[in-house]
């Protein structure tokens, strides 16, 4: 068959049962396409403000739809709408002396607009809180030509605040996709 549609119940390997091979050359799309980007050093964030992740290198990206130089967004191509996984992680901070942070933010947002928020904030305000992680992760429906980006907040006492990037061989702060699904 070309370039059709096939749709069958089951697939047996000529003896009736057992694995089939797939011949070499051949591409298995499951999970594609996927993306995962990170943000290689320290970006700095105004205080108590939500702010576009940039993250600037790629871990990998499957169908090159993850812009990681202009708009630090991953956009649906043309073809594959559908059930999405979507992931991030970022690593907040602050330096300076006495630097408390009091509250933390993560949003993901598609076409603009947040679809889903995560936030965090310290049982206490000691010193020793200058980093804290925090974890996002949703299933989205995605049409063709949607897009997502991740913003970032951190609110602290005083200080420089930032989103962690790499050191060395150690992800800090990253965001990915893959789909799962029609």
């Amino acid at each position: 068959m070309a370039d059709g549609t096939l749709k069958v119940g089951t697939i047996t390997n000529s003896a009736g049962s057992g694995n089939i091979a797939i011949g070499s050359g051949v591409t298995v799309n499951v999970n594609r396409p996927a993306f995962e980007a990170k943000l290689s050093s320290a970006q700095s964030i105004s205080d108590d403000t939500f702010v576009k992740v940039q993250f600037d290198s790629e871990v990998y990206d499957t169908n090159d739809a993850y812009d990681n130089a202009t708009n630090y967004r991953f956009t649906v191509p043309t073809g594959f709408a559908g059930k999405y996984l979507v992931y991030c992680t970022l690593q907040l901070a602050g330096d300076g002396g006495n630097l408390d942070i009091l509250d933390t933010g993560l949003r993901i947002y598609k076409n603009g607009s947040s679809v889903l928020w995560n936030s965090f904030a310290p049982d206490d305000n000691s010193t020793a809180d200058r980093t804290v992680n925090i974890a996002i992760s949703t299933v989205l429906d995605l049409s063709e030509s949607d897009y997502l980006e991740i913003y970032g907040l951190v609110n602290s006492v005083s200080g420089t605040q930032s989103i962690t990037g790499d050191s060395g061989s150690q992800k800090r702060s990253y965001f990915g996709a893959y789909k799962i699904g029609a």
